[in-house]
């Protein structure tokens, strides 16, 4: 029942930060003046159009993944360089606003609604509640800290190309090797995940 519970949990969590993630970047993109992603029908919070069957599976059990990326096409924007940054960084800002408001609900619920159940029925339904809540404000997090990094196709790398030149020898390295480092990255996580390493 509490691996049930927890697989529920972690699927309702991944919804709550994919989703206002992804809807974030294309909202941003159009209001900037790209219509690229309302075009492709990414401008909604339909979760069909923003999950990616992969990363979601694998937020759910390491905690960190990813959903499909929104299309975007910067020379739209009518502020090129405001319009790469403010794009690229809207949606780990919408997960640092979740984390933000997730986890006083988290303590709400731990501190104050577990302990008034008197049902196994209310105190399974209330746990789901609490664990939801906690497993928000976690992935929220990991998503945050994870896309700011600088490596293609992250949004940190967006960030890093929308202050620098094109052809600067930094962003040209990362655009052709960043997704290397980045595969490189995961499969160490989820190595030690799998074999349970400490990480110093």
């Amino acid at each position: 029942m509490n691996e049930l519970l927890t697989i529920t949990a972690s699927i309702i969590a991944v919804l709550f930060v994919f989703v206002p993630h992804e809807f974030a970047h294309a909202f941003i993109a159009y209001k900037n003046g790209d219509p690229t992603a309302k075009m492709n029908g990414r401008l909604t919070l339909n979760p069909i159009k923003h999950l990616d069957p992969i990363g979601c599976i694998l937020c759910i059990f390491t905690g960190f993944g990813w959903a499909k990326p929104v299309p975007i096409y910067p020379y739209n924007f009518k502020n090129y360089r405001r319009g790469l940054f403010t794009t690229a960084i809207a949606g780990v800002v919408i997960n640092y606003i979740i984390a933000f408001l997730a986890y006083p609900l988290y303590l709400v619920v731990a501190l104050y609604l577990i302990p008034l159940t008197e049902t196994q029925a209310a105190f399974y339904a209330v746990s789901i509640i609490e664990l939801i809540f906690f497993l928000t404000f976690s992935y929220s997090l990991s998503v945050f800290v994870f896309n700011l990094l600088p490596f293609n196709p992250l949004d940190g790398f967006r960030v890093i190309e929308s202050f620098t030149r094109y052809n600067n020898r930094a962003v040209q390295f990362f655009r052709k090797y960043g997704q290397y480092i980045l595969l490189a990255l995961v499969g160490i996580s989820i190595i030690v995940d799998l074999v349970g390493l400490p990480i110093y």
